[in-house]
């Protein structure tokens, strides 16, 4: 039985979990979720309300997608080695003497310095008081009290 009560019949499937999985894992948002499935936002909300299924779906994606970002931005921000094939000739004499080139795959070590524009937006998601833009100042008069005027 369905939960609507009245009005147009639902168009959620249960089948629409796993796409709604995959397409949050994509970094798909709730609004993007609605025009690719031909329905509302609001209908997207409605489904998330009465299917746990359906909200643990688009939760799972965003979860999965949202700590594969946070790992690379922290790799980025803080630097990384990774490993590169690279071809290299290399002479060498066969049998008879006769000099030879041959193609060697070697394995070579390469940094990716700390990168301060992503350290930088780390901190002021993370550290907003001490980070972020817009710094707020008050000015109080003695002992924290509002501040006295005097007129002459």
């Amino acid at each position: 039985m369905s939960d609507n009560k009245g009005g147009r019949p639902t168009k959620y499937d249960a089948k629409l979990n796993g796409m709604v999985e995959a397409l949050c894992r994509l970094g798909a948002t709730d609004k993007e979720l609605a025009e690719t499935l031909g329905v509302t936002e609001q209908t997207i909300n409605n489904w998330k309300n009465t299917n746990d299924e359906f909200f643990e779906a688009i939760k799972r994606g965003k979860i999965l997608s949202d700590k594969e970002v946070v790992e690379k931005l922290y790799k980025k921000a803080t630097g990384y080695d990774y490993i590169e094939e690279q071809a290299i000739k290399v002479k060498d004499y066969n049998i008879e003497g006769k000099q030879i080139e041959r193609v060697e795959i070697i394995q070579v070590v390469k940094h990716v310095p700390p990168d301060s524009t992503a350290q930088f937006f780390w901190l002021k998601n993370r550290r907003k008081n001490e980070w972020r833009d817009k710094q707020e100042h008050e000015i109080t008069g003695a002992g924290g009290g509002p501040i006295e005027v005097k007129w002459q």
